[in-house]
């Protein structure tokens, strides 16, 4: 497939605010739980899910530019039966919505007890809506993974793998952020942030791992025989039938050599997951928060390459034809 810039940015930065908010919700549910000090200061959530929508926003505004006519945009929404893109596109402002009610909720302190769990546990307006936006965001993951998961042709797709990935590629980045967040902001909460993203990091690295051993395994339902009905051994495409390109070969195939297919894929591995967790450990270690901000920097960067890999490796059926333009 060819790999679009704007879904890439799209998929990623979404992925980073839905792994910040899980990480700003998680440290209050350990301290609900008594098992993390609580963090009185009102204000770093609140600013954490300004930073949150900040990346929601932007990925939103990224997508745009995949829509050939944006002013029709809403009409995305009105498959939602049958099509998990409609899906995605009901469930994110609805996660937005939440967050922003979460991050209002802890600028103007509305943390009076609303009912109790058991004879211990208040719950405040606070937790009510970090729990309802912690809802919404697993929705999404399910929803945008689900995109490409449904999609039965593409081998490399079309497995449970590819949610598993985009869940915790999505919270390694958005905790790596936390971590590097609170180290100017909350300094108590940073060894505590930095141990669950290198964990998270960890998970992602067997997921991924574990997908590219799949989809290097794989072999192809169709042939070029089956896709035309020959049954001749050797048969080679010398044309298309036209002399330039079509949308088939811009849109279905990234025209990259092999070579450069598998130095992306090492790329992405290193930057996403080898570095990352090098310089994490690295970061708490000293004690320094701008080494975390470049931790997150790099495994963004990482992220990119990952992604861009993602959708080129997905090989089309269409490109058993179109296998050379002139």
């Amino acid at each position: 497939m060819h790999p679009a810039f704007s879904v890439i940015f799209l998929t990623t930065l979404i992925g980073v605010g839905q792994g910040l908010f899980l990480a700003l919700y998680t440290g209050q549910v350990y301290a609900l739980f008594q098992v993390l000090s609580a963090q009185g200061d009102h204000r770093f959530y609140a600013v954490g899910s300004v930073i949150v929508l900040a990346f929601l926003a932007a990925g939103l505004v990224a997508s745009f530019f995949h829509l050939g006519r944006p002013e029709r945009a809403w009409r995305a929404a009105s498959q939602w039966r049958t099509s998990w893109l409609s899906r995605e596109v009901i469930v994110l402002p609805l996660f937005m919505a939440s967050v922003f009610m979460y991050g209002m909720a802890h600028y103007f302190g509305w943390n009076a007890p609303l009912f109790s769990l058991g004879e211990t546990l208040q719950i405040d307006l606070i937790m009510l809506t970090g729990a309802i936006a912690t809802f919404f965001c697993f929705a999404l993951f399910i929803c945008t993974g689900m995109i490409y998961a449904c999609l039965r042709f593409l081998q490399e797709w079309h497995t449970p793998l590819t949610v598993s990935n985009f869940i915790l590629l999505g919270g390694a980045s958005g905790f790596a952020l936390a971590t590097a967040y609170a180290a100017y902001a909350a300094p108590e909460l940073t060894g505590f942030y930095g141990k669950w993203t290198l964990i998270i990091t960890l998970l992602a690295f067997a997921s991924r791992l574990a997908s590219l051993v799949r989809n290097h395994k794989l072999k192809p339902k169709s042939t070029l025989q089956s896709a035309i009905g020959v049954r001749h051994t050797k048969i080679a495409q010398k044309a298309q039938g036209f002399m330039g390109g079509s949308f088939n070969t811009r849109e279905f195939f990234h025209g990259k050599s092999p070579s450069m297919l598998r130095s992306v894929k090492w790329i992405f591995i290193v930057l996403t997951f080898a570095l990352p967790l090098v310089f994490l450990a690295w970061s708490l270690s000293i004690n320094s928060a701008s080494m975390l901000v470049l931790t997150f920097a790099v495994q963004y960067a990482g992220l990119i390459a990952e992604r861009w890999f993602f959708f080129a490796q997905a090989n089309h059926p269409q490109n058993l034809y179109y296998q050379a333009i002139s």
